[in-house]
Parts: C-alpha cells; sequence; structure tokens
C-alpha cells in the first residue's frame, strides 16, 4: 500500500508537463507566420520593383528604336522612288558679243520612273544636241541671274523630253493668243480645258555651273 500511494503522485504530475508544451507550439506557429509574411511581404515589394525597371528599360529601349529609325526615302506622287541620270559636263561658247564667255555645265536629270533612266540613255545623244542648242543661244547675263538658271532648267527640261519624243507645248507659245484675246474686244468663247502633257524628266538639277 505505501509503495502504491507514493506511485500516485508521481503519475499525477506527468499531465502537468501538457500546457507548456502546448505554449511553445502556439509560439512556434505565430513565429512561422510572422517569419512567412515578412518574406511574403519581401517578395512582394522585391516583384514590383523588378517589374517597374522592366517597364523603365521597355521605354528607354522604344525610344531609342524611334530615335535611331532611319528616315524613309521620298517618293513622288505615285509612291515611286525618283531616278536620277547624270549628263557628262557641257562646255559651250555663249552668245555674248562684246567679249567671248563660255559655260561649263553638269546637269542630272530627275525622271519619275527607273525604268525611265534607262530609256534616256537610249536617246542620250539626241538630248545632249537639244541641251548644246539652248546654251549656244545664251548670253552670260542670261545665265548668271537666279531667274536665268530656271529658266534653262525648264528649257532644257522641255526640250530633252522632246527629243525623246514627247509633245510639251512651249508656255511662251501658249501665252502668245491668251494675250492676243486681252487685246480683241470681249466676246463670249467657250474655254479650252487645258490638258496635262506628260513629261518623264520631273527636274533638271545642276551639277556645277560655271560661266567664264
Amino acid at each position: 500500500m505505501s509503495a502504491a500511494t507514493a506511485a500516485a503522485p508521481a503519475e499525477g504530475d506527468a499531465p502537468k508537463k501538457g500546457p507548456k508544451k502546448l505554449v511553445i507550439i502556439i509560439a512556434a506557429v505565430v513565429l512561422l507566420v510572422l517569419v512567412g509574411g515578412g518574406a511574403a511581404v519581401f517578395l512582394m515589394k522585391k516583384n514590383a520593383a523588378a517589374a517597374a525597371a522592366a517597364e523603365g528599360e521597355d521605354g528607354e529601349v522604344e525610344t531609342s528604336h524611334a530615335a535611331k529609325e532611319a528616315p524613309k526615302p521620298k517618293h513622288d506622287e505615285h509612291g515611286k522612288p525618283p531616278a536620277f541620270v547624270p549628263l557628262d559636263p557641257f562646255i559651250v561658247n555663249l552668245a555674248d558679243r562684246e567679249t567671248e564667255r563660255f559655260a561649263q555645265i553638269g546637269l542630272t536629270l530627275q525622271v519619275d520612273d527607273p525604268k525611265m533612266a534607262e530609256e534616256i540613255k537610249t536617246y542620250m545623244p539626241a538630248i545632249r544636241n537639244s541641251v548644246l542648242m539652248i546654251l549656244s543661244h545664251k548670253t552670260s547675263d542670261q545665265l548668271l541671274s537666279q531667274e536665268g538658271k530656271e529658266k534653262l532648267a525648264e528649257e532644257i527640261r522641255r526640250d530633252a523630253a522632246r527629243a525623246m519624243g514627247y509633245e510639251i507645248d512651249d508656255p511662251e507659245e501658249e501665252d502668245a493668243p491668251k494675250a492676243a484675246e486681252e487685246e480683241a474686244p470681249k466676246k463670249k468663247k467657250k474655254k479650252k480645258k487645258k490638258v496635262e502633257q506628260y513629261n518623264p524628266i520631273v527636274k533638271v538639277n545642276y551639277a556645277n555651273f560655271i560661266v567664264q
């Protein structure tokens, strides 16, 4: 009896350790929650910063691409790129009477189609003859002014197309009948529609221009 009675209190003391273990477990769980929550917040902030940096890099890349984008070549009204046909320099005696003057002029014809550039080469002897005839009738005073250079370019553009077989009217010839009509008594006449004539030579560019 005495041995059983002495053992009983020892067995009764064992359950008192349970609450301590429970407190330790709860504390561990709370610690894990806090640590996990802090890690989650840290990862969220890190991901947000990485996303913002990526957007910034994309914006810089797009901006740099836009800045480095090469300008597109200019096209004519039909969407075709222009073609240029350089002519060998012209050296001619001018029509000055008081003194002997000559001109050295380099020309480049701008056409509306690369195929036309090849066709112009076929007619080059006739074109050069037309240009020489125009230049030989010019004086140095006519060529040295800005207006004279512009008029010369238009004359070359017109006569070079004529040398290729295109029918191009002379603007001065068109203005003569108009002046006569203005001087004559006014009569009601039907206005003729002006038909736009095709000229494959868009522009005459000067490569060099020397008058001596």
